[in-house]
Order: structure tokens, then C-alpha cells, then sequence
């Protein structure tokens, strides 16, 4: 009965997760893809007048693109984190969970944890941090959490996200295997 109490209060949960409005999008709020550069794309078949960025919004989206290269291109994750930081926009969902994803990857599980909660605290619906949080909760041997996160993402982005596939596959191996990713 107790856990059939615990399922019940986990699918509640996640429906009214679920139901919830979405939050505004900001940088690409379903991943961490750096933003696109404000340069108007030729195959667009409306004209529309184009409303420019701000300079402090094309600013940032130019330093978030190069933190997000040092990132995943350079895997200098200690410069990544000065990187977004001095954005200045660390209370959004993409920021924080670069940042968190850059902790966890330099071995600083603590501090991971407190940005992966902060991003999931500005965008509930964040799907890229769900799944590095899954992934967090696997390598500290957390599979249950685990197994929530990705019914999240199964939820918010559905289970051929590539996000869903990657934490599926963490969750697939025995505990105690290294995860490479």
C-alpha cells in the first residue's frame, strides 16, 4: 500500500507539473545550445520587420556562445564558470545549468546539486537540466531520483528526446559503472 501511496503522489507530481504554464523560453530552454546569432536567416519566407537585440542582449548571447564553447568544445569547465557568471545572468535556467553541469564535470557534486536546483527553480520545464541532474543522481547512486528525472523528460520532451535516451542509458547500466558522457 505504501508504495502504491508513493507512486500515486509521484504521478500527481508530475501531472500537475506537467499542467503548469510553460515559462517563458530563454537561450533555447530545452537544451543548452548557445543562442543564434542575430544575423536574419535568409530562407525565411515572411518579410517581417526584424526587432534587433539590445546591445546587453546580443552581448550576452555572444558570451554565452563562447562559455558554451569552452565548454563542450575546449572542456575547460574553471573558465566556463568564471565565463557565465560575469554574464550576469546566472538566475536563468541555461546559465545555471552549465554551470551546474560544470561543477559536476570538475567533481564538485555540492555545488552541481545547488545550480541544477537553481535553474530547475527558474524553469521547471527545463529538459537539458533534468537530464544532468538525472545524470547527477546516477553517478551519486541516487537511481529512484534518477528514475524521476527521466520521467520528467519523458513528460516535458517525450522518450525519443535525446535527453530522455542519454539518462535511459545511465539508468540501463549496473551501479558502480563508470558513465562516460
Amino acid at each position: 500500500m505504501r508504495k502504491f501511496a508513493r507512486i500515486l503522489t509521484l504521478a500527481m507530481f508530475s501531472t500537475a507539473l506537467v499542467a503548469a504554464p510553460l515559462a517563458k523560453a530563454y537561450a533555447n530552454p530545452d537544451n543548452n545550445a548557445p543562442p543564434p546569432s542575430s544575423t536574419k536567416s535568409t530562407k525565411s519566407k515572411k518579410k517581417t520587420s526584424e526587432v534587433r537585440p539590445s546591445s546587453e542582449d546580443a552581448a550576452f548571447a555572444k558570451g554565452y556562445r563562447a562559455a558554451y564553447a569552452t565548454i563542450y568544445d575546449h572542456n575547460d569547465y574553471a573558465s566556463a564558470i568564471d565565463e557565465l557568471k560575469a554574464l550576469g545572468h546566472d538566475d536563468t535556467a541555461a546559465v545555471a545549468n552549465l554551470i551546474g553541469y560544470s561543477y559536476r564535470k570538475l567533481g564538485d557534486y555540492k555545488l552541481s546539486q545547488v545550480w541544477y536546483e537553481r535553474a530547475l527553480k527558474a524553469d521547471p520545464n527545463h529538459v537539458k537540466t533534468w537530464q544532468y541532474y538525472g545524470l547527477w543522481q546516477v553517478e551519486q547512486g541516487n537511481r529512484d531520483q534518477a528514475q524521476y528525472h527521466l520521467s520528467r523528460i519523458a513528460a516535458l520532451a517525450g522518450t525519443n528526446s535525446e535527453e530522455y535516451r542519454s539518462l535511459a542509458a545511465a539508468l540501463e547500466k549496473p551501479p558502480g559503472t563508470g558513465l562516460v558522457y
